[in-house]
């Protein structure tokens, strides 16, 4: 532990002081923000914590590592950037060194279902998501290597113990990092993992089907742990996955897999469509094992744009009327996870397991604002859906970090009181079971990571909402980016508008917050 302390120490200091290749930090005079912007509220997130349990990062050396290792953000919205911060504080919290790399847990206690250093795979997709934006690309990348290999190698691998999207995280992940190596290292082992999904789920008809609970979306109003249903979840997941697959192999120059993997995720795509989207109820929904459709909608629904599956048609858009609805899944504390009109809505009890029949749950509120602002920024089809809607849904996302008024991330929660609904259990500490940060970054402010070099920004942030933000030192491609809004130049004091900076240098800019693309110099 001792040496692990040292490590870090060091480690933070080389980073700050420009030292080293991949995690330096930039001169801190082309920063626009200093880390000092967070040092207050890590203290704040310190103070309530026990710290029974310790990983890689102390809580003494979190503030030197976050200074090292993550974007900068500010924002007239002190919700979202509260707990941006915290978010980032709670990630930390859950990185784990290993003798081969590392893991970011998702319980910070012990669980039966973990598998090597307590590591589970239901959030997997989220987790690398998240810690792709970390300067030090290790982190995330030899989290994926433990799954593909360490865990691979276990007597009982733990990997398919949930559906995930393994491979669309690795291709995002490369997005930002920009490590061709990684994916020539990864393409083969990702393959043959696709073509074990094959063997355990595949139906002849070649669609996906699985049990809700290894969604890790048990006690829902569609599923089962004994059916064996075709669901948008996994559907969608080996979509992306297939997707991803072929623009990897493409990008690494493996032509036949290249081809095979577009061919499968085509095939999906049509499958998805036809055999899900539900007419009647203009929604993506379960096909039952015993024939028809489940008669709830879900927020399993809105998925398949998560993947920019859906074709970009008012029919299918229709479905996002139901995210506005207080019928369908708004509520007071969050998005439900099914139709608050169902039924069955909330009637598999509360906090003896992990119900998904309604609850809010931050890992489906991820998934749904990721794909809306996929429909907002991808295709012309928006129906009811606008920035207010995203930002708003946002924004009480963030407020719902709370419980008896001091900032908290649980499992889930009541969708009218915001009550944590595993109460104050020690395993639903600093849950790991979500995305924020990523949704910071890549969609609230519009970051949108691209294969060539150029830097794309699609801001959800409504009209006369903000006078000001500024998301500062993203390392992308390998450099340093800084992106600024000041509306009437006086907050930072470089002009109005939207700026971009690669490393210092203005790359773009704009003068109202839109839509922008500038080319790396």
């Amino acid at each position: 532990m001792m040496i692990n302390r040292i490590k870090t120490i060091v480690f933070c200091l080389l980073a700050l002081s420009g030292l080293g290749k991949d995690v330096q930090a930039q001169d801190r005079n082309l920063l626009v923000l200093n880390p000092e912007i967070m040092r207050k509220e890590v203290s704040y997130f310190n103070s309530l914590d026990s710290e029974d349990v310790k990983n890689y990062i102390s809580n003494a050396d979190t503030y030197q590592w976050l200074s090292a290792q993550i974007p900068l953000f500010e924002c007239p919205d002190s919700a979202i950037q509260k707990i941006y911060y915290y978010r980032w504080w709670t990630l930390r919290k859950q990185l784990k060194q290993t003798p081969n790399g590392y893991v970011f847990n998702e319980f910070i206690t012990p669980m039966k279902h973990g598998g090597k250093y307590n590591a589970i795979s239901s959030a997997l997709g989220h987790q690398i998501y998240e810690s792709r934006w970390l300067h030090d690309k290790a982190f995330a990348e030899k989290y994926v290597t433990f799954w593909l290999e360490e865990d691979k190698a276990d007597k009982k691998p733990h990997l398919h113990n949930f559906s995930s999207w393994i491979d669309d995280a690795v291709y995002q992940l490369f997005l930002v990092n920009n490590d061709k190596h990684f994916l020539e290292k990864s393409l083969p082992a990702l393959h043959l993992d696709y073509q074990l999904w094959e063997t355990e789920r595949r139906l002849p008809d070649h669609s996906f089907w699985q049990y809700d609970v290894k969604d890790a979306m048990e006690e829902s109003i569609s599923g089962s742990r004994k059916e064996k249903n075709v669901r948008p979840t996994i559907n969608s997941y080996m979509y992306g996955n297939a997707d991803a697959l072929s623009k990897m192999a493409r990008i690494t120059g493996v032509d036949s897999l290249r081809k095979k993997y577009r061919a499968k995720a085509q095939e999906l795509k049509k499958i998805v469509t036809e055999q899900l989207w539900d007419k009647d109820a203009s929604f993506f929904k379960v096909k039952k094992q015993k024939g028809g459709f489940a008669d709830a909608r879900e927020a399993i629904g809105l998925i398949p744009w998560y993947f920019k599956l859906p074709p970009d048609r008012p029919a299918y858009a229709k479905a996002w009327e139901q995210l506005t609805d207080t019928t369908g899944f708004s509520a007071p504390w969050g998005l439900t996870t099914a139709e608050r009109r169902h039924p069955l809505f909330r009637t598999h009890g509360s906090g003896h397991g992990c119900e998904w029949d309604g609850p809010v749950w931050p890992f489906a509120t991820t998934q749904s604002l990721k794909a809306l602002s996929n429909l907002l920024t991808s295709y012309k089809s928006h129906a009811n859906m606008s920035p207010a809607v995203f930002y708003n849904e946002f924004h009480k996302y963030a407020m719902s970090h709370v419980m008896n008024g001091k900032t908290y991330i649980g499992e889930y929660q009541d969708e009218k009181t915001g009550e944590w609904l595993k109460g104050d259990n020690p395993r639903s500490r600093f849950y790991n079971h979500s995305g924020f940060t990523d949704l910071v970054i890549s969609d609230l402010i519009g970051l949108k990571p691209r294969e060539d070099q150029t830097v794309e920004i699609y801001p959800l942030i409504p009209e006369n909402t903000w006078d000001w933000f500024c998301l500062d030192n993203v390392l992308y491609h390998g450099r340093h980016l800084t992106i600024l809004w000041d509306k009437d130049g006086s907050k930072y004091g470089k002009g109005q508008g939207l700026r971009i900076y690669a490393d210092g240098k203005q790359i773009g800019y704009a003068k109202k917050l839109t839509h922008l693309k500038a080319g790396i110099i």
